[in-house]
């Protein structure tokens, strides 16, 4: 199978590695401030029960809101590469797609 021209001209153009790499930081930061939260969370748990074993109401614990946190947390970085791909990501993916069926 083989590539065409215009499809490797963009693989090997700047502005398609500048793309790829900045996709890359992006991942790569949530998901280290993902498992910084959960796994933080899960130290914390096995470093320190006493602390989520405070009593914040009659029945709930420190521990519940801090989990729901880890929880919501995770769906914020989602939410934001989400954002940050529909915004920035896909509208230059469109371009260099059009670049490609155009020169075709």
């Amino acid at each position: 199978m083989s590539v065409d021209s215009a499809t490797d001209q963009l693989l090997k153009s700047a502005e398609f590695k500048q793309l790829v790499v900045r996709r890359w930081r992006v991942s790569l930061v949530l998901t280290v401030l993902l498992f910084v939260g959960y796994y933080g969370y899960i130290i914390l748990v096995a470093t320190n029960k006493a602390l989520l074993a405070r009593r914040i109401g009659e029945s709930t614990t420190l521990a519940i809101p801090l989990g729901a946190a880890v929880i919501i947390g995770a769906w914020v970085l989602t939410a934001l590469y989400v954002v940050w791909a529909n915004r920035q990501y896909d509208p230059h993916v469109k371009t260099l797609r059009e670049r490609v069926t155009h020169r075709k």
